[in-house]
């Protein structure tokens, strides 16, 4: 018998799933932590499901108590923004994500789509904005302004970084990437992650180094970036681009897929695989001394997976791992 889930019954099932605690099942951390949100590819003007993801970060931001949001790329479909005064920052990100609890800082990097309009907009809305913000195309935040001293996050940009992009024709290039220096930004992380003292580095892009996903692997970021992460002992590199869920450990790093904002396409377990679903959702985070925690959750409030990394990279046996397609319509 085929059921369809449905908007209603969804929210007919959130006081049930309300009271799973998240990380529940995860080892207790028993030094201070801090929790925060990430998605990527998520801008859709609060459709198919964007709107229902926005509903249930803003209930789990308020359970975990989260301190920020990572917003991952592809910001705005289908052509990024124009300006600051663009109707698409209010029909697709402050008339959307309204939670009180998500009146925190978005930490923002652009994605292919956003390419395609003006990027350097979404850099100067973070100067109206008391939440959005982007101080650079490619930056650090440093783990002292988040009270996690330990560890520091960086923030690049990936489609630089793609060769396909960069292989248009300028006079008619969709993606307007030509004027960037993809050498210039991995010199840039190179020194920075050398300079780091943190016993974490996370970074997160908007292009997958590997994925089980329609896009797949990035064999740019793969001969180029991802040297650069084992060389400084990157513990996790997180991403979007495919539309999807996914926790790969291979080549001795954690990669981890928050695609899914708003819609979803099929995604196939590869070399590495610990989970992968086709579902909208989000990721959530929470960040300790020695163990990084991590959950996804799908847009009908059911918490599909969750994991720990440890301080040294190690593998950790993942929570009841789960493999399975849906379409959007799930």
């Amino acid at each position: 018998m085929s059921i369809t889930i449905t908007r209603r019954n969804v929210m007919e099932a959130i006081g049930l799933a309300a009271a799973a605690t998240p990380f529940s099942s995860l080892k207790a951390q028993t030094t201070p932590t801090v929790s925060f949100m990430a998605i990527g590819d998520w801008g859709r003007q609060g459709e198919p499901h964007q709107r229902g993801v926005a509903d249930e970060m803003g209930r789990l931001a308020a359970q975990i108590g989260s301190r920020f949001t990572l917003a991952l790329g592809d910001n705005f479909y289908n052509s990024g923004v124009q300006s600051v005064e663009d109707p698409l920052w209010k029909e697709s990100f402050e008339n959307v994500y309204t939670a009180p609890s998500l009146q925190h800082r978005w930490y923002a990097i652009l994605g292919n789509h956003d390419y395609k309009g003006n990027p350097q907009a979404q850099i100067d809305y973070s100067r109206t904005s008391p939440r959005w913000t982007m101080p650079g195309r490619y930056y650090v935040i440093p783990g002292a302004s988040i009270s996690v001293p330990n560890a520091d996050i960086f923030m690049i940009d990936t489609a630089p970084l793609v060769s396909q992009y960069r292989k248009e024709p300028a006079a008619t290039a969709e993606h307007h990437v030509h004027d960037q220096n993809a050498d210039a930004q991995y010199a840039w992380l190179d020194k920075a992650l050398g300079q780091s003292k943190a016993d974490w580095k996370l970074v997160f892009g908007h292009h997958p180094v590997f994925s089980g996903g329609q896009h797949g692997d990035s064999d740019d970021l793969i001969v180029n970036l991802l040297p650069i992460l084992k060389r400084h002992g990157v513990q996790a590199y997180v991403c979007g681009h495919d539309h999807d869920m996914q926790h790969i450990h291979k080549a001795g790093m954690h990669f981890i897929a928050t695609g899914c904002g708003s819609t979803v396409r099929p995604v196939n377990q590869v070399e590495g695989t610990r989970f992968a679903m086709s579902r909208s959702g989000l990721s959530l985070w929470r960040l300790g001394a020695e163990q990084l925690d991590f959950a996804f959750y799908d847009w009908g409030a059911s918490k599909v997976y969750e994991a720990s990394i440890l301080r040294d990279g190690g593998e950790v046996a993942p929570a009841k791992p789960k493999s399975r397609q849906a379409s959007a319509e799930d």
